[in-house]
């Protein structure tokens, strides 16, 4: 029996896969369970530098496998389940979600979860909820608002029906669409970019710009501003201007 979610690491990237694609990649608490040691373990390695996410066959995710809901035996207790959305924003390295299919409910979730989002020409996107009568609680609203805008978020989380990888490029759900057969590389390529630069500054910087969503432009700045400082005295730091002033390719630690 396959494993339903895999974590495979390699060069300084670490790939986490979706693996149910008989069922469209839908999670199941099982894989939540997955996803919580997945990232756990990536934030505890100092090889991995960078993380892709992505889906096998027709979809990346496509959130919650309904079939498991009924197994919460109250509503609190749904509310209190391991959350997989909450898992991956606990990624302390910079990620990417390498859209192959369809994302879905908590699947858009995680791709919204993710910094850098791209995707094939073939993805589709919805916040399909509202359909079964509820609506999206791994930050559904909040996330979409700030990717597509409040009106087309509203028309996202208010109809659920699905949008094209064209239209997801328009609105800023994604940076950019590839052909299907050449997601993974593209996706190879731009963390292999990342995993390059000083991994604490990469990690500094997607915790700026997750406290900048949150603070008033001042305090955003001042600190912007702090945490240059934390970086501007590693010994990354150090070789990065050693590099310069020798004209050569800085070699990055980590410390």
């Amino acid at each position: 029996m396959s494993v339903p979610l895999t974590l495979d690491i390699a060069d300084g990237i670490a790939t986490i896969t979706y693996n149910r694609p008989d069922k469209l990649n839908a999670m199941t608490p099982e894989m939540a369970t997955l996803m919580i040691e997945a990232v756990t373990t990536c934030n505890a390695s100092d090889a991995v530098r960078c993380v892709i996410l992505t889906g096998t066959g027709r979809a990346f995710c496509a959130g919650s496998d309904i079939s498991e809901l009924d197994r919460y035996a109250t509503p609190w207790d749904f509310r209190n389940r391991p959350e997989y959305c909450d898992a991956l924003r606990a990624l302390l390295k910079p990620s990417i979600a390498a859209v192959n299919g369809y994302a879905m409910g908590g699947g858009l979730e995680m791709a919204l979860s993710c910094d850098i989002r791209i995707a094939s020409e073939v993805a589709r996107f919805a916040a399909p909820e509202i359909k079964l009568g509820w609506i999206g609680g791994g930050g559904m609203t909040a996330l979409l608002a700030h990717s597509v805008g409040p009106s087309n978020a509203a028309m996202m989380v208010m109809t659920g029906d699905l949008i094209d990888a064209d239209k997801a490029l328009a609105w800023g759900l994604v940076s950019e669409l590839t052909a299907p057969e050449t997601l993974q590389s593209r996706a190879r390529e731009i963390a292999a970019t990342i995993a390059s630069r000083a991994p604490i500054a990469a990690e500094t910087a997607r915790a700026n710009l997750k406290a900048a969503y949150n603070m008033p432009l001042e305090q955003a700045v001042a600190y912007e501003r702090d945490l240059q400082a934390i970086c501007f005295a590693t010994e990354d730091a150090r070789e990065g201007r050693a590099a310069f002033e020798s004209r050569r390719p800085p070699v990055f630690h980590r410390r």
